[in-house]
């Protein structure tokens, strides 16, 4: 508070003054460092993904092995998974921004721990995918250009038959663990 002198008239008139200055510099600061510092950057899940894509065709990944259905099983996880998490259109037609090819390369079923009598107690159950993600022209679009062009993604589940558990539950389990990797791979890099 100021009283009505000539000595603090002047003393508090410049004490405003400073604080109105610090306030001015100190807003100044903030704005500067937080609109122009962060100019290139975006906010949101949408900063992940490549602004460029839009559209993404997803055909039915390919298997090599003789399980049936899994191809289909895993494609199916792998659109919902990118329709969930991605600002990308699933599309049914080839003409699209991007594509994403999937291979079922390989399947293994092995024995983990059996019981005294040789019955089997823990099964894991492996599956590997290779994928590769094309632009319109051909050119792989994964995230980092150190990655090879058929990324190879392998899902590993183990059931216990005694438990209730079956090969169909390990299965449903590591696609759907696969499609969450395999979606991992589309965001953009840093």
């Amino acid at each position: 508070m100021c009283l009505r002198n000539a000595h603090t008239e002047a003393t508090c008139g410049s004490a405003l003054h400073s604080m109105a200055k610090r306030a001015v510099f100190a807003i100044s600061a903030f704005l500067a460092t937080n609109l122009l510092g962060c100019a290139g950057y975006q906010l949101g899940h949408q900063a992940l993904f490549l602004p460029e894509v839009r559209t993404i065709y997803v055909p039915v990944f390919q298997s090599d092995v003789y399980r049936r259905q899994l191809g289909e099983w895993l494609t199916e996880a792998v659109v919902r998974q990118i329709e969930l998490r991605t600002p990308y259109k699933v599309v049914h037609t080839p003409d699209a921004d991007t594509v994403l090819y999937g291979r079922i390369v390989s399947e293994q079923k092995h024995v983990l721990a059996e019981d005294r009598n040789d019955n089997p107690r823990d099964i894991a159950f492996d599956l590997v995918v290779e994928i590769r993600w094309v632009d319109r022209s051909g050119n792989t679009v994964l995230r980092s250009a150190t990655l090879p062009v058929d990324l190879s993604l392998m899902g590993t589940g183990h059931f216990i038959p005694e438990g209730g558990q079956s090969l169909a539950t390990a299965q449903q389990a590591i696609i759907r663990n696969l499609a969450a990797r395999i979606v991992d791979q589309l965001e953009a890099g840093w």
